[in-house]
């Protein structure tokens, strides 16, 4: 099966698809919201961020100072691009595998396990 077009490696794994999607859905978010939204430390979510950035998918933007600092993320234009061609992908992906065609016969109904005869334990009284 060959891979469609826009099927992005680097958007793929679940957490940057994560981080991805919350942000596509939004202009700026906080650090502190994205990394409650999925459940992410800091440092996971640091990391996902730098990759993401280093490929110009997302952009950071950091206010104040200390314990005051802020830290903002947005996508990029190229990585809501990106977003779009993966998820587009996917779908070309689920698709190429719904149902079957006219032609194809399908499978066998399965059918139920029966279940053994249950054994009955006759007492015979002794030793109560």
């Amino acid at each position: 099966m060959s891979v469609p077009a826009g099927f992005d490696e680097l958007i793929h794994p679940a957490t940057r698809l994560s981080v991805v999607a919350l942000l596509a859905a939004t202009e700026w978010a906080d650090f502190a919201f994205v990394r409650d939204s999925l459940s992410l430390s800091d440092s996971a979510l640091s990391k996902q961020l730098h990759t993401l950035e280093e490929a110009g998918y997302l952009e950071l933007h950091k206010d104040g100072g200390g314990r005051k600092r802020r830290t903002r993320v947005r996508l990029t234009d190229r990585g809501r691009t990106a977003f779009e061609g993966h998820v587009a992908a996917l779908r070309a992906i689920v698709e190429g595998a719904g149902p079957l065609a006219a032609t194809e016969t399908p499978p066998p109904p399965l059918r139920p396990e029966t279940p053994p005869p249950l054994r009955q334990r006759h007492h015979s009284g002794a030793g109560r």
